[in-house]
């Protein structure tokens, strides 16, 4: 009797084992598309409020301004979008669990109001490698996202002894929303292999990156989130047998494929076709740059004939600056502003830049009010 009870025990563990084992696998083509198959067209924007001038400043509690993110989702809601790509930060974790666990909660709330889904962006390689809590710079005049910072910073990506306070991060944030439906997809790093030479670039920042990225991934899939896990291939060619190391573990990881594409309509529609071949739903996560060819006009149209979710640059303009160009960063925009806009949808007053545009949107999306 004690064998027989010694062996269901074992049993039990083993079929416990398997399960576990198969819930943290990628997602099946098939389950990613039955899950894309009941989405709203997914458009939206990459949202920082116009307060805040990096992701630091936005969810930190000093600086935490509900009311501001609430009428500017609004803004979003009257034109159509019904989702957001929003960034965190893994010191927003270690200085305050708890904390910034309520204040994302109270975001999602407010997201939710306006029926927007975000998608969360864990970690990010772009721009300043020294992230620090507390008051943020201000703005460069006249430069492009002059504050954004990295997460993990130089010394979170190069340290081992790091690593710890990495998982931590990733297992508490997944894990404390896992299944939380307000949430729309996990973005685990954006643009992970990203020099960002205007603050010098780490050493062996790839090796680093390919180092952690699948960790990130596993981290993530251990918490058994509903939502589906990505990263977004952003430079380079993505057809299998071209594809670099980094590129190559964000499709092989990625439940749902995303892209990044500043380019202009052949450019963004060629992409779209590159990544067709995978078999995954397709989410652009970063387009419209109007000053290199990116528009609403042309881009968000190529979208919907492919049924491609479009997450543009930029809801409102603010501290981040991002209605002046790339080159901003050579030559400032402090005596004459740039003919165009380059990102951002709304002025600070929630007036449209280009009501044609906010008209567009509402026409494809066949939702928003006027």
């Amino acid at each position: 009797m004690k064998a027989c009870r010694l062996l269901f025990v074992l049993l039990v563990a083993v079929l416990v084992s398997v399960i576990s084992s198969r819930a943290q696998e990628r997602w099946s083509a098939d389950k990613a598309k039955d899950w894309y198959a009941k989405q709203q067209w997914l458009v939206g924007a990459n949202y920082v409020p116009s307060d805040a001038i990096n992701q630091l400043e936005m969810f930190q509690a000093a600086t935490w301004n509900p009311a501001l993110n609430d009428k500017e989702l609004g803004w979003a809601e009257g034109i159509g979008m019904n989702t957001m790509r929003v960034f965190l930060h893994d010191q927003l974790w270690a200085q305050d669990p708890e904390g910034f666990k309520k204040r994302l909660n109270e975001f999602l709330a407010i997201c939710a109001k306006h029926h927007i889904k975000p998608m969360l962006v864990l970690f990010d390689s772009v721009w300043d490698p020294e992230p620090k809590l507390g008051p943020q710079h201000p703005p460069i005049p006249g430069v492009h996202n002059s504050g954004w910072v990295q997460s993990p910073g130089r010394k979170g990506l190069t340290d081992p002894a790091y690593e710890p306070k990495l998982e931590a991060y990733v297992k508490g944030v997944v894990g404390a929303f896992a299944k939380d439906d307000r949430i729309l997809a996990w973005d685990i790093w954006n643009e992970p292999d990203n020099d960002t030479p205007q603050y010098g670039v780490i050493a062996n920042k790839t090796a680093r990156i390919d180092y952690y990225l699948p960790k990130a991934f596993a981290w993530a899939r251990s918490e058994h989130p509903i939502q589906p896990l990505t990263s977004g291939v952003w430079h380079d060619d993505w057809n299998p047998g071209k594809l670099k190391s980094t590129a190559k573990i964000q499709l092989e990881e990625s439940d749902v494929i995303s892209f990044h594409n500043y380019g202009w309509p052949e450019e963004f529609e060629a992409k779209i076709k590159e990544l067709q071949q995978y078999g995954r739903p397709i989410i652009c996560t970063e387009y419209m740059a109007r000053g290199a060819g990116s528009t609403f006009d042309n881009s968000l149209p190529i979208a919907k004939q492919y049924h491609v979710g479009a997450i543009n640059w930029g809801l409102v303009d603010g501290k981040t600056q991002t209605r002046y160009p790339w080159d901003s960063w050579k030559k400032p925009y402090v005596m004459d502003q740039p003919v165009l806009w380059f990102h951002d949808v709304f002025h600070a007053d929630g007036t449209p830049y280009r009501q044609h545009e906010a008209e567009l949107i509402r026409q494809l999306t066949g939702r928003g009010m006027q």
